[in-house]
């Protein structure tokens, strides 16, 4: 039984982190569409593509159907950023780090943990898996958010990593952090 919260009534049910399905997708989008700009919204098909990638680990955050938040990721190798728009390329070589391409909270469940519990659901997960890093491109002012987390600037490992980098505009930033 649940106790009453200030206002009388029962507090909200927890949010279930579980893998990102199919099913999910329509309420990922709603949850990207409030949350960026045009130039940041991916498409419906993107993300059904990096749902198939072998190496996709993206998870969500639920109560009942309704998402409340997401987080795709999938496992890469250090250095390499992800194209905006891009699928979940597999690497050639061992995975060695956990790439976060996109997180979301919907705006009316922010400040319930959902980020938070997201983040340490992969970070576990990839620990185990034996991955020893997690890098994200930074976007939207979110760098101290990151820092907060753990992460620290660093500069891509490619010609071709910088250049995808640049398409996500002048305050982007590669970051990175050891699991």
């Amino acid at each position: 039984m649940s106790l009453p919260t200030e206002t009388g009534h029962p507090p909200p049910p927890a949010a279930h982190i579980r893998p990102l399905a199919a099913a999910d997708l329509a309420g990922l989008m709603a949850v990207q569409q409030a949350c960026y700009g045009d130039g940041f919204l991916e498409s419906t098909d993107v993300f059904a593509q990096r749902l198939a990638s072998p190496v996709n680990c993206s998870r969500v955050a639920v109560e009942g159907r309704a998402v409340l938040a997401y987080l795709a990721a999938y496992r890469s190798v250090r250095g390499k950023v992800t194209a905006l728009h891009g699928g979940f390329e597999a690497p050639a070589g061992t995975p060695d780090t956990l790439y976060l391409h996109d997180m979301a909270v919907r705006p009316d469940s922010a400040g319930r943990g959902l980020a938070g519990a997201l983040l340490e659901a992969l970070w576990r997960e990839a620990r185990m898996a034996g991955l020893r890093y997690s890098s994200l491109v930074s976007v939207q002012g979110s760098r101290a958010y990151w820092e907060r987390r753990g992460y620290a600037v660093r500069g891509p490992a490619s010609p071709e990593a910088r250049e995808r980098l640049a398409a996500y505009g002048a305050e982007a930033v590669y970051m990175e952090r050891r699991l």
